[in-house]
C-alpha cells in the first residue's frame, strides 16, 4: 500500500511540474471536407486548408452541390476544446484566393513564447469571406456548432469553400500558427432568377484547388 501511495504521489507530483499542451480540434462535417479527416479532424494545421508539414491530407474526391444566391449549411464539431471563433471564406478559381489568417494579438505566454490573445474578426464581411466571429466561446461546446451562410449567386465547378478555427489562450504551432483550417469543394451553381454577383471574380477555364 505504501508503495501505491507513493507512486500516486510521484505521479501527482509530475502533473503539477509539467504544463498542460493543449491543442484545439475540430472536423468539418458539413459540406463534406475534401480530405480524408481522423477522429479529431487531422491533418488541419497548414494554410490554407490543412493538411501538415508532414501529411498533404488524402483527397477525398468530395463535390458538394450548391445553389448560388442560396444558404449553405455548415457544421462542424469541435474535437478538442479551445476558447476561440471561427470564419468562413470562399475562392472561386483557386485557394490562393483565400484570405490570410486572421491577423493575432499575442503575449508572452508561460514558458516565454508568444501565446494568442484574441484574433481580428472582419466587420462588416467582404468578399471573400461569408462569415466572420462564428460561435464565438469561451467554455466547451456541448453540440456541434452550426450555421447557414449566403452564398454569392455565381457559377463555379471547384469553388473552395474554407472554415477556419483561430484559437485564443494557445501557442503557435508549426505550421498555422493560431489557426486550423479546412475546405470543401463546392459545386455553384447560378440562380437564373437573380442578378449575378458581379463583386466576386469569374470563373475561368479551368479552376484549380490544388493544395
Amino acid at each position: 500500500m505504501k508503495a501505491v501511495t507513493r507512486l500516486a504521489l510521484a505521479a501527482a507530483v509530475l502533473v503539477a511540474v509539467v504544463p498542460a499542451v493543449t491543442h484545439a480540434h475540430f472536423k468539418l462535417m458539413e459540406p463534406a471536407s475534401w480530405i480524408v479527416e481522423d477522429d479529431r479532424g487531422d491533418p488541419q494545421k497548414g494554410f490554407p486548408c490543412g493538411g501538415s508539414n508532414a501529411d498533404y491530407g488524402k483527397p477525398s474526391y468530395a463535390i458538394s452541390q450548391a445553389v448560388g444566391g442560396s444558404k449553405l449549411h455548415v457544421k462542424v464539431m469541435e474535437t478538442i476544446y479551445h476558447p476561440g471563433f471561427y470564419r468562413i471564406a470562399l475562392a472561386v478559381n483557386s485557394p490562393a484566393e483565400l484570405p490570410v489568417d486572421p491577423k493575432a494579438t499575442t503575449e508572452a505566454g508561460p514558458n516565454g513564447q508568444p501565446r494568442s490573445i484574441s484574433g481580428e474578426i472582419m466587420n462588416p464581411v467582404a468578399m471573400p469571406v461569408l462569415a466572420d466571429g462564428l460561435w464565438p466561446h469561451q467554455a466547451k461546446p456541448t453540440a456541434a456548432l452550426e450555421t447557414d451562410v449566403a452564398l454569392p449567386n455565381i457559377s463555379c465547378k471547384k469553388c473552395t469553400l474554407q472554415v477556419i478555427q483561430f484559437m485564443e489562450q494557445h501557442g503557435a504551432n508549426n505550421p498555422g500558427n493560431y489557426t486550423y483550417h479546412h475546405c470543401a469543394t463546392i459545386q455553384i451553381t447560378a440562380d437564373p432568377k437573380k442578378p449575378i454577383d458581379a463583386a466576386w471574380p469569374k470563373e475561368r477555364a479551368e479552376t484549380n484547388t490544388a493544395r
